[in-house]
């Protein structure tokens, strides 16, 4: 299946619509790089390198940075599932073709949708260990987002940049984080390229989808052809990415408390904008039977409370030292559980 990717982009930046002009607020530099030390602090946790620099982008250039990322991560899929890049002739092509089609646009439609509400994207292509990462601020819907919520726009820019920063450091810090992510979702994606019948994929019209993700509530796409062995890798990415974003919350809330007056205002107003994921973790969402387990992400945040309970932030950083110490999905809803199978490698 030949996806139309510059379809995909026309049809992302007609529903993302015009933004007005955003001028970044005056020292952005300084404000990443004072995130970058306040999140060090708070976490302990050292990027091996320089991060990326904050980007003040507009819509349609948050647009393109993830269309480039879906390509190098969906494109490969799509096209094995149809029997690989050239396609076929006679009537297959034109189904090929016309399935290509109906993908670019359930694509460009989700990215035109995202890109008028996201904030800001730590932007990482996690197959690809050479793409450089990027950390977006999308300033027009920042404007509209301080406008919105009531709050300070210079207060706003530093908790999402804040939030960002975050990632930034924890996969520039933690060196097993990015191959084991991105390892696993090739292999899962695998999974999709070689027992998946390539007509589901071609199903993917906006009732089409719906219906493929009812019939795969409890294990996803994947899950209907993956062993046991898959299966657990599965649940082991579910702990790994509950832990990244569990520990983002915990880790803003100890360093923005030092730098912004209304912390609990912003956490709040926020909170109310908690499904506006990245487009490319939303289609992988259902694709691999993530959309029932948003849960782990509220409940990262409590384990990680848990665990600063139970050993300080010492004993936090220790989920992070070794990927067979990261949780699983079962242990981040379980904190008792981590400790419990941790506790010689954490004395």
């Amino acid at each position: 299946m030949q996806v139309d990717w510059e379809l995909a982009a026309r049809i992302a930046r007609s529903a993302g619509g015009d933004s007005p002009p955003s001028l970044p607020p005056a020292g952005l530099a300084e404000t990443a790089a004072a995130a970058r030390d306040q999140i060090v602090a708070a976490t302990g946790l050292v990027p091996a390198g320089e991060l990326p620099p904050a980007e003040w982008v507009d819509r349609g250039a948050w647009i393109d940075a993830n269309l480039t990322t879906m390509r190098s991560t969906l494109g490969p899929v799509l096209e094995a599932a149809a029997g690989g890049s050239e396609p076929a002739s006679g009537p297959l092509g034109a189904l090929q073709n016309a399935g290509g089609a109906v993908v670019a646009a359930e694509i460009g439609a989700l990215l035109g949708m995202f890109s008028r509400r996201v904030l800001g994207q730590y932007e990482l292509d996690l197959t690809d260990p050479d793409a450089p990462s990027r950390l977006l601020l999308v300033g027009p819907n920042l404007d509209r987002a301080a406008r919105e919520l009531d709050a300070d726009r210079e207060e706003l820019v530093t908790w999402v940049t804040l939030h960002e920063v975050t990632h930034a450091v924890q996969f520039g810090a933690v060196d097993w984080l990015r191959p084991r992510l991105g390892g696993a979702l090739k292999e899962l994606l695998g999974v999709m390229d070689m027992k998946v019948d390539p007509r589901a994929l071609l199903k993917l019209g906006v009732d089409d989808l719906k219906e493929l993700v009812e019939s795969v509530r409890e294990g996803g796409l994947v899950g209907v052809v993956m062993g046991a062995e898959r299966k657990a890798l599965l649940d082991r990415v579910q702990g790994t990415m509950g832990l990244v974003e569990g520990h983002a919350e915990w880790a803003m809330d100890r360093a923005g408390g030092e730098v912004l007056r209304d912390v609990d205002g912003l956490r709040a107003a926020m909170e109310r904008r908690r499904e506006d994921r990245a487009p490319l973790l939303r289609i992988l969402d259902r694709l691999l039977g993530f959309d029932l387990k948003l849960k782990q992400y509220a409940q990262g945040r409590v384990f990680c409370d848990a665990i600063v309970a139970a050993r300080g932030e010492a004993g936090l950083r220790d989920a992070w030292s070794a990927p067979e110490l990261a949780p699983t999905s079962a242990e981040l809803a379980a904190p008792g559980t981590w400790l419990a199978r941790t506790r010689p490698a954490a004395a």
